[in-house]
């Protein structure tokens, strides 16, 4: 109980002093989530979160942390190993987590999909399925898949001896020179969805290449149970195509020179945010969006913000998807300061998965009301915003285009962003 109100009453003092300029806010709901409680829950990383009362282990979330290389290269994590936190499904097949592995081997057919839709990506998948099982990576889909012949794309798991053997698009393009396995074997599939031509390689070897005419484009990423069971060890995604917004001159974005905030290129190539309170924001507007950036932060306490669909030459008037990598004295995986990949005020970050003084990667998703965060590759937050529509997102949810601002956030403010990139996604 002491721990819990050391921890409390750090979190309540950094929101009275406020990451951004205060204002009243509304309580919003969150996405149900369906989570599966780890075996066994180690007591120093342990809690029952507010995003749906979500059960889980820190540290073991921690253990599938990307490697710096992975992560700057905008791989995230879709399955965190421990949980199925943003997945959804129709109940009607048992997946769950088992020993680190998204398993399942009972149920009606059904798909497990991604809370929020994707296109242009590399996906890695590695999976381990029975001799006779039958199941598939759909992509462009929703929880109904529909028509793979025409509403979404089926990559499929199969035996040999089916019509659309292991690596074929079902209905679309049969796979050749699929290399063999026995059900013991973990495979690794690499899809590339490429605009309109999909690429499958099955253990290194590109066994099917489709283009279609009229592509399906924006959808769900989908697990399939269908017959027997698999195990995935890995689902892995890296978004493609995102262009760079930063620049020597910094010509793609407006400065406020009236505030404290100072905002320069060094000679590394990396925007240095030094000083006092204050903006940068790019003079393009975005709605939805995949945004890859990669900051570092000198101290624990230190922190600045990505502002998204902001109002145009407002001070920070936006969504704040948070950068800090601050936690409580009594759990430093506990965000302190809602951390990283945490919308500010809205959802905290489930644990702080950066550290002081190194390079920290964070990917951000916007779509519709729905926004979700990556940091080091691992999920920490999954937010609808269902208050009613305003202007101004700290008042309500906001779908127009907005800019988006980095923050300077106080005097001892001495931030690095080395890479800043992203698209707009429809």
């Amino acid at each position: 109980m002491d721990k819990y109100y050391r921890s409390l009453f750090v979190l309540l003092t950094i929101m009275l002093s406020g990451c951004s300029e205060a204002d009243s806010v509304k309580e919003s709901s969150v996405r149900e989530l369906r989570e599966q409680p780890v075996a066994s829950l180690d007591s120093s990383h342990s809690d029952i979160e507010d995003t749906g009362k979500e059960v889980f282990d820190r540290s073991a979330l921690l253990k599938s942390r990307l490697s710096e290389e992975e992560a700057r290269m905008g791989w995230i994590n879709l399955f965190d190993g421990s949980t199925l936190f943003g997945w959804e499904s129709d109940g009607k097949a048992n997946f769950r987590v088992e020993n680190n592995l998204l398993v399942v081997d009972q149920g009606e057919m059904s798909l497990l999909c991604t809370n929020l839709q994707w296109d242009e990506y590399e996906l890695l998948v590695e999976y381990r399925a029975e001799k006779e099982v039958n199941s598939g990576i759909f992509l462009s889909t929703d929880l109904d898949s529909g028509d793979v012949t025409s509403d979404c794309y089926e990559v499929n798991i199969a035996p040999s001896s089916h019509p659309y053997a292991t690596g074929s698009v079902v209905e679309r393009k049969v796979a050749t020179n699929v290399p063999d396995a026995e059900g013991s074997d973990w495979r690794v599939m690499r899809i590339q969805f490429d605009g309109d031509t999909l690429t499958v390689a099955l253990d290194s070897r590109i066994v099917c290449q489709y283009t279609d005419s009229q592509p399906q484009g924006l959808g769900r990423i989908g697990l399939q149970h269908n017959q027997g069971r698999i195990e995935f060890r890995k689902v892995m995604l890296r978004p493609l195509r995102l262009g760079s917004l930063l620049d020597t001159e910094l010509s793609l974005w407006k400065q406020y020179p009236e505030m404290d905030a100072d905002f320069s290129v060094n000679e590394d190539g990396a925007l240095h945010v030094k000083g006092g309170s204050g903006q940068i924001e790019t003079q393009s507007q975005f709605d939805d969006f995949i945004l890859l950036a990669e900051y570092k932060l000198p101290t624990p306490e230190m922190n600045s913000g990505i502002f998204f669909r902001c109002i145009p030459g407002d001070k920070m008037m936006g969504y704040e998807c948070q950068v800090s990598n601050f936690g409580t004295e009594a759990d430093q995986l506990v965000p302190a300061d809602c951390g990283t990949g945490g919308i500010f005020r809205r959802q905290d970050a489930r644990l702080i998965a950066g550290e002081t003084n190194q390079w920290v990667t964070v990917l951000l998703h916007a779509q519709g009301a729905s926004m979700a965060a990556w940091v080091n590759g691992i999920p920490v937050s999954d937010w609808i915003d269902t208050r009613e529509a305003n202007e101004n997102p700290r008042r309500g949810k906001r779908l127009e285009a907005g800019t988006i601002m980095i923050q300077g956030h106080d005097p001892k403010t001495d931030a690095l962003f080395r890479q800043f990139k992203i698209r707009s996604t429809k």
